[in-house]
């Protein structure tokens, strides 16, 4: 293998060397247009890396939240924020900012651990919560999807039974002392 790459690396080198002797213009202009091909790539590649690296060489460091809302702030934060999309009309997307709001406030009161990378639904089976507290949030885990995930339609009505289910165990009464 090898030894037909070293082959085939002298049988371009003698081709060049070929057309170099015999159309010598031609194999400058050509040497030309390699080269500016060269440099334009080049060019490229550096803007498409200056591109990738803008954001974090302007501020620093990069944006928590970047993609227009809150990054994982506290659950007033994230309250607020859901109050602001639902009066825009935002349901499904305020679903999730209030859900957010309901784990940290659970997290808050050592009922489960917050963590970024979790599932809604990885949070039912963890929580230290009654079978009640339990059934509560299945059921907030499951309108979730519904919306976030199934595409179905949220109202001003499902929102509020949500929110009210929500705020109900963020009160903390269906906590199971650690």
């Amino acid at each position: 293998m090898v030894s037909w790459l070293v082959r085939q690396w002298h049988n371009l080198l003698e081709w060049l060397n070929r057309l170099a002797a015999q159309h010598p213009i031609g194999f400058d202009i050509g040497l030309a247009l390699v080269v500016v091909a060269l440099i334009a790539l080049l060019v490229h590649i550096g803007y498409v890396m200056w591109r990738i690296v803008r954001p974090t060489a302007r501020t620093g460091r990069a944006q928590a939240g970047a993609g227009g809302g809150p990054g994982v702030a506290d659950a007033a934060a994230h309250l607020t924020y859901a109050a602001e999309l639902a009066r825009a009309g935002r349901y499904a997307e305020a679903l999730g900012h209030r859900f957010l709001a309901l784990v940290l406030e659970l997290d808050r009161r050592k009922a489960l651990r917050f963590h970024a990378s979790k599932t809604p639904a990885e949070y039912v089976g963890e929580a230290r919560l009654t079978d009640r507290g339990r059934a509560s949030l299945a059921q907030l885990v499951a309108q979730l999807y519904r919306h976030l995930f199934g595409a179905v339609p949220c109202d001003a009505g499902e929102y509020a039974t949500f929110g009210e289910a929500a705020r109900e165990l963020a009160r903390g009464q269906y906590v199971v002392p650690a």
